[in-house]
């Protein structure tokens, strides 16, 4: 294995040590409990979003503290939930009297974890609503979870969630929107690869040369079946027509597209799922009406990519496209 750490046991707490020196102006890291704040927080009165999770999905969840997304993000070990000590931590941080968000993917480990803390914070009054983003349409009951799992979408409910939150909705009003984001986006990927969890030493799954785990989970879990290596053209028309079929999407229909990729998948090869993407939806009569292409929920070092496709109405759009500044995302600031 050959990775730019030191020491496999430190990775997650110099990698804090590094995103914090890169992005001062942004974001406050605290250690022991490690939780991530925004650097210049908001004044009373604001519902604040908390979200979190393992580490080796950046930029989520601490690329996406910061103006219009998330009051705080809680990172566990690599691929391993936070324990709620600094979830609870975190949250009396944010907390600014008007209740706080809770933005959880649909992993068994970590909405326990995220439960204990809400119980541990309202009982000092704290106001707490969660939201379990379970947008992955591949398998349901993995290994990690019951149910669905919360994949690529999550990066989309924080930031429509935190543009309500950003415009001073209160609790109520924000956690509909971040259910009614959840209600109406689906998700799937693949894997050309598998990556390696640094602690490990040695890839998470096995995978031939010519072999694609179709429906992969973002901690390497298996999807629904293993294919032969086609073109990227087949296989996006695969993981569409997946996705298109769950909501179902419908003749049209207004969507965001995001292509994502899981950590070691080059911006072109996206841009060639994104290519066939379009002109999937064009064929369908669904119209795209936000596009977004890059890295934003990955799996470390895993080649592969996922589409989501969010059915959107006008006032998603206009939350979608209001000013947001964090480390990994960027509108109109």
């Amino acid at each position: 294995m050959k990775k730019l750490v030191n020491d496999v046991h430190e990775v997650v707490r110099e990698s804090l040590e590094g995103f914090q020196l890169a992005h001062s102006d942004l974001v406050d890291v605290h250690f022991d409990p490690d939780y991530i704040l925004r650097a210049q927080p908001k004044e009373e009165g604001k519902v604040a979003l908390v979200s979190g999770g393992g580490s080796g999905h950046e930029p989520l969840h601490g690329g996406f503290v910061g103006h219009g997304m998330l009051d705080a993000a809680v990172p566990g070990a690599v691929f391993t939930s936070p324990t709620p000590d600094p979830i609870e931590a975190a949250t009396r941080a944010v907390d600014r009297g008007a209740g706080v968000l809770y933005i959880v993917k649909n992993y068994t480990g970590d909405v326990l974890n995220f439960e204990t803390a809400a119980e541990l914070c309202e009982m000092d009054d704290i106001e707490v609503r969660t939201v379990i983003i379970n947008d992955d349409v591949a398998v349901e009951d993995s290994l990690y979870t019951a149910g669905r799992r919360g994949v690529a979408g999550t990066m989309l409910v924080e930031k429509i969630a935190g543009a309500a939150a950003e415009r001073g909705d209160d609790l109520d009003e924000v956690t509909r929107i971040a259910n009614e984001v959840n209600d109406n986006m689906r998700s799937m990927g693949l894997a050309l690869g598998p990556c390696t969890v640094p602690h490990a030493g040695k890839p998470s799954f096995d995978l031939g040369d010519t072999e694609v785990e179709m429906g992969i989970g973002i901690h390497g879990e298996p999807g629904y079946r293993r294919t032969e290596m086609k073109t990227a053209d087949e296989l996006t028309a695969e993981l569409y027509e997946k996705v298109r079929a769950d909501l179902p999407f419908v003749q049209g229909d207004r969507v965001i597209v995001l292509v994502n990729g899981m950590g070691a998948t080059p911006l072109s090869e996206l841009y060639i799922v994104n290519r066939k993407v379009h002109e999937l939806l064009k064929a369908d009569g669904i119209v795209a009406e936000r596009t977004l292409v890059g890295d934003y929920v990955t799996s470390l070092d895993m080649p592969g990519a996922s589409l989501t496709l969010l059915r959107v109405n006008d006032e998603m759009l206009e939350l979608f496209d209001a000013p947001a500044l964090t480390a990994g995302y960027r509108e109109g600031m």
